[in-house]
């Protein structure tokens, strides 16, 4: 059985010795003010103490202890080493054996020879430290960290990262709050890009777990110096496996080709046919995972995404495309008509092109976004379509995934929803766009760029 512990005894009442308990300011007996410091007791002088206990008067003779010359002068110490060992049995314990310390040890001081140990403490005393360590190593084999090392201040840590939505509590290594469970932004949640004159904005949606959208901007120049602005955007097939992978290494591999090609002098329609195929190669290398890869979701196709580009220059407009991410044209004259310049890979777009169903009719079909043409290993005979144009008046190119022109599908609806000053203002106007998608619904990922047509100057940006 157990052992109840025992209670500490109460304090007493320095006036009448009743116990009080811890806590009281007055004794509940005399009412004496417990908070009053009591005096300092008087402090007697230390005794001397004889074997019986007694205090020893002055003058008692103290036994004279063994070993000594009988005037309190202790006999000489003897070190450990001086005395011969024995082991349990009482037995002499053998002799060490000769040679060079055991490597790893540390030794502060030099080891003494037979002679240091015969010299007297007067031999010991008159000897200079030089003479005393005649056989010191050069250099000391450390077991100990080096303490110059231990000196240096030491890198501080990384702050801890703090939950977005209470402020409270320290987010975990899986991106959620340890106080309030709240999941945490990823990095890809939200992204914001700026190239010169062109810029993109992805946001992940208020109904999707995460951004399976990625997109690349970035400007060059052509051969003959002028200027050429790019924007590709993809959009990663949810019923694959790893979808935001394959949009990112499309949108990767799509904008390093474009960047590299167009300098050379390759013409921008070209340009973009070749963009797409190295994207759907960048695709197709992420299915060549090890055996046993996809154990844990065996029916899941291969990495897949969608592509839609545009390259503008000083005077062309080219756009390339695979699955059902769009590009519109938008004047900065909006008097003047707006465009949508994809045709998408889907079900519903096979539909009209057939004569069987009107555009509402087959985009009211629950089949309607489902998509014919795809980047990904199991994606049919890859079709890359491009198309060029000359406009003759200023004006922008929406580039975008379906999570924003479920909200804006037709040219006019998407000319409505851009801003006027959007050839000025590429940045601010991806951005009005996103929040048009989300303030919908937001039941898609979004991601939007904004081009501006003819291609500015390197250097122009957003106002």
């Amino acid at each position: 059985m157990s052992h109840m512990p025992q209670r500490a005894a109460l304090p007493k009442c320095p006036n009448c010795a009743e116990p009080v308990e811890p806590g009281d300011r007055f004794c509940g007996a005399c009412g004496y003010d417990l908070s009053v410091v009591p005096a300092l007791p008087q402090d007697p002088p230390t005794l001397t103490m004889d074997a019986s206990g007694r205090s020893a008067p002055d003058g008692t003779g103290w036994p004279v202890a063994p070993g000594t010359d009988g005037s309190g002068t202790p006999a000489a110490v003897h070190l450990p080493t001086d005395l011969p060992g024995t082991d349990s049995g009482g037995s002499p314990l053998p002799a060490p054996a000769a040679g060079p310390p055991a490597p790893g040890v540390r030794f502060d001081r030099p080891q003494e020879t037979e002679e240091h140990r015969q010299q007297t403490p007067e031999e010991h005393r008159q000897q200079t430290p030089e003479e005393y360590r005649p056989q010191e190593p050069e250099e000391y084999r450390l077991q100990a960290p080096d303490p110059r090392v231990a000196a240096e201040p030491a890198t501080p840590a990384e702050a801890a990262q703090v939950c977005v939505a209470c402020r409270a509590g320290r987010v975990d290594d899986d991106g959620y709050c340890e106080n309030c469970g709240h999941a945490q932004p990823r990095e890809r949640d939200h992204m914001e890009r700026e190239s010169g004159p062109i810029a993109a904005v992805s946001d992940r949606g208020l109904r999707h777990h995460r951004n399976e959208d990625a997109f690349t901007v970035g400007h060059t120049a052509l051969p003959d110096g002028s200027p050429a602005a790019l924007a590709v955007v993809c959009d990663g097939v949810s019923s694959a496996t790893r979808p935001d992978e394959a949009s990112l290494a499309a949108a990767q591999a799509a904008g390093e080709a474009l960047l590299s090609a167009l300098p050379r002098g390759t013409h921008p329609q070209q340009a973009m046919h070749e963009a797409i195929v190295a994207a759907s190669q960048a695709v197709n290398a992420l299915a060549d995972e090890p055996a046993g890869a996809r154990e844990h979701a065996p029916h899941q196709n291969a990495p897949a995404c969608t592509i839609v580009g545009a390259v503008v220059t000083s005077g062309l407009l080219v756009v390339g495309w695979v699955g059902d991410s769009r590009a519109y044209w938008v004047p900065v004259d909006r008097g003047a008509p707006s465009a949508r310049l994809t045709e998408d890979d889907s079900w519903a777009a096979q539909m009209v092109a057939a004569g069987l169903m009107t555009e509402a009719e087959a985009y009211a079909d629950e089949r309607a976004h489902a998509i014919t043409g795809w980047l990904g290993a199991d994606a049919y005979e890859l079709e890359p379509h491009t198309a060029s144009f000359k406009p003759d008046r200023p004006g922008v190119v929406v580039v975008c995934t379906d999570g924003l022109w479920n909200y804006a599908e037709t040219a006019e609806e998407m000319a409505e929803a851009v801003p006027l000053d959007a050839a000025v203002r590429p940045l601010h106007s991806a951005r009005v766009l996103v929040g048009h998608a989300l303030d919908g619904g937001g039941h898609d990922n979004v991601t939007v760029a904004v081009v501006p047509f003819p291609a500015l100057p390197q250097g122009a940006g957003s106002a």
